[in-house]
């Protein structure tokens, strides 16, 4: 299982969210080169760098800056937020991004997606599903920094984007992220039994190292860990040795 460092930018800093909640931000970093290096030097393999505020506005989004982080670093990087045409994703790639996250326009552009899944390849995209638990127990999919809630089910769009070559899938239960709560393990044990083909990325409460070992267990591709590491429940040298 890969373990992915979690480094969300908002205006430059390393910050974390709370379900997901722009006015509930904690700034843990105000130098994220500083930050990578740390992760880097402590035994990261990869990176999950997110551009929270082109996720919110992708007008603002802070491309340059996750081009410069990728130069820094001789270490793997998955990035995204705010990723709206084929030129963004094609330019975090030419930049050294291994994967490129797609989000809200997998959901509100499907056809348009499916084409880039055919040209750059399912191994150099993450399709990036964040979900609410609806009243009918259904994982509906959220979009635009979670602030809206679509009207397809985490299932309806997987089908969809399984007939282009889906591999890459992250996905995360809103009212878990940030909350060192746990990771939602019932959600993951349904996707892998229902998708076995999926290398599945968990994301979304994870908070001590026998969550870790849970998730690989359950034969999990990889997991995102973000506040955790950010205030020392564990380090990451823990997790790689564990």
């Amino acid at each position: 299982m890969i373990i992915y460092p979690a480094i969300d930018l908002r205006k430059g800093k390393c910050v974390r969210l709370y379900q997901g909640d722009y006015q509930r931000e904690t700034i843990y970093s105000a130098d994220p080169f500083s930050m990578t290096i740390e992760f880097v030097s402590d035994g990261a393999t990869w990176l999950h760098i997110v551009d929270l505020d082109g996720a919110k506005d992708p007008g603002q989004n802070q491309g340059s800056l996750i081009a410069e982080i990728i130069k820094a670093n001789n270490v793997n990087v998955q990035t995204g937020g705010g990723i709206r045409t084929k030129s963004q994703v094609e330019n975090l790639l030419e930049h050294g991004a291994e994967r490129v996250i797609i989000g809200s326009m997998a959901v509100e552009d499907s056809d348009e997606v499916s084409e880039w899944f055919k040209y750059f390849g399912a191994e150099r995209l993450v399709l990036a599903l964040d979900v609410i638990i609806n009243a009918n127990k259904q994982p509906m999919v959220a979009v635009n920094a979670w602030q809206n809630i679509s009207e397809y089910s985490l299932y309806n769009l997987i089908d969809f984007y399984k007939a282009v070559g889906l591999t890459h899938l992250l996905c995360t239960n809103i009212t878990l992220d940030g909350t060192l709560n746990g990771p939602d393990y019932a959600l993951y044990d349904l996707l892998l039994e229902k998708y076995p083909f999926l290398m599945l990325q968990a994301s979304g409460g994870i908070q001590s190292l026998s969550d870790i070992t849970t998730l690989s267990e359950k034969r999990l591709s990889g997991a995102i860990i973000g506040r955790a590491l950010y205030e020392k429940k564990f380090t990451l040298r823990e997790v790689l040795s564990c």
